[in-house]
């Protein structure tokens, strides 16, 4: 019988507070035929362990053509599918609520609110910008397209009691706009909405720093730019990426860099916002990636591909852009969030262990002989030990 008692002597001087990544979630858009108007791939959540390598589907939500967003707020995490606002426990991955929000585009939690922005194709809404429960996903309020938002609205951040909504109208060829909204956290009011300039439109992505706002803008696809808003006076810059005939694919902050690739190219770009060059310098990476996404904590560089219809696979680049890993998961994998928890070092124990006992380092490694191993070690799940 495989049994571990463990008496654990703890040391308080000294006790260090540590980051890990505990498990990697994808959400996998699947494939929707819109001509025929079945589901041939339905939507999954996976969930990737990097200590074991161990990716594995959680659950697979039916009923949804496509899936466009997903966050990790404390023990749960929240998926935005379709029609479908959707709560999960974090760690059994049990679905906790459901709620129907037609045209859910992207999600955004600060403090008790679930806010939601809204669009569709060929679909107007008198709501682009809605605030939900984030406890049981019960509908708040909404601000209609008189107070609020006018267009199909896409990606948020917030910052100092403010929450930055993109309105990018991108779903109406030929009128995409360049706004970006801008709304008060404390009274839930609508403030101002700050327009980026005519060759911003089809504001996508959004990044932001203690300082600034970069959006990716992907104008009506027939090129691209980058513009960097400044948070103290709301006054923004626009750089045209160079040489680019369509719109950019994917992109993410990188620490102070922005990694992106123009859609349906093979070739890994960054653009540094500091000297507001217009052209990004390759990093040696080429392959067409469907999602970028960034883990802090390792200074890890997820990067996903996908033929749309028969498979998903996921690179991992560290720091240097070495391939360090990759691993197989659903088709169209559109969003990777990052699972951080804080561990707690302990600087002495003891234990009997059995023969058949199997343990891992903080590497995936299998240690044999825990008792030859370093006396700082990290107790994950209440199952495994890893060591710092």
């Amino acid at each position: 019988m495989k049994k571990v008692v463990f008496v654990l002597c703890l040391i308080y001087q000294g006790v260090m507070a540590q980051n890990v990544v505990n498990q990697v979630l994808l959400l996998n858009e699947g494939r929707y035929d819109y001509t025929t108007g079945e589901i041939e791939t339905p939507v999954t959540i996976g969930s990737y362990d990097p200590f074991t390598s161990i990716y594995s589907v959680v659950d697979t939500i039916e009923g949804a053509r496509f899936a466009s967003d997903m966050l990790i707020d404390g023990d749960y995490f929240y998926v935005a599918a379709d029609t479908q606002l959707l709560k999960y426990d974090l760690n059994t991955y049990e679905l906790l609520a459901s709620q129907s929000v037609n045209g859910v585009r992207n999600i955004l939690i600060v403090n008790d609110n679930l806010f939601v922005s809204r669009g569709e194709y060929g679909v107007s809404f008198d709501s682009y910008f809605q605030i939900y429960s984030k406890s049981d996903l019960t509908f708040i309020s909404e601000l209609d397209t008189t107070e609020g938002p006018k267009w199909t609205t896409q990606n948020m951040v917030h910052t100092d009691n403010k929450l930055y909504i993109a309105i990018n109208n991108g779903f109406e060829w030929g009128n995409e706009k360049s706004l970006i909204g801008v709304l008060d956290l404390i009274t839930l009011s609508y403030l101002e909405e700050i327009d980026l300039g005519s060759d911003a439109t089809n504001p996508d992505n959004m990044m932001i720093t203690d300082d600034y706002i970069f959006t990716v803008n992907n104008k009506n696809w027939s090129g691209a730019s980058f513009s960097k808003v400044d948070l103290s006076t709301h006054s923004s810059t626009t750089i045209n990426v160079s040489d680019v005939s369509t719109g950019c694919g994917t992109s993410c902050l990188r620490g102070d860099i922005i990694n992106f690739q123009i859609s349906m190219d093979s070739v890994l770009l960054e653009w540094d916002p500091a000297t507001l060059l217009s052209s990004g310098n390759p990093l040696g990476i080429n392959q067409n990636f469907y999602e970028l996404a960034y883990d802090e904590v390792n200074n890890y560089l997820y990067a996903s591909e996908t033929d749309y219809s028969t498979y998903g696979k996921v690179h991992i680049y560290d720091a240097d852009n070495n391939l360090v890993s990759e691993f197989d998961c659903g088709v169209s994998p559109g969003t990777i969030v990052f699972d951080v928890r804080n561990t707690t070092s302990i600087e002495d124990y003891s234990f009997n262990q059995t023969q058949d006992d199997v343990f891992f380092d903080l590497f995936g490694r299998k240690i044999n002989q825990i008792e030859n191993q370093p006396k700082s070690v990290y107790i994950r799940s209440g199952k495994k030990i890893f060591r710092q």
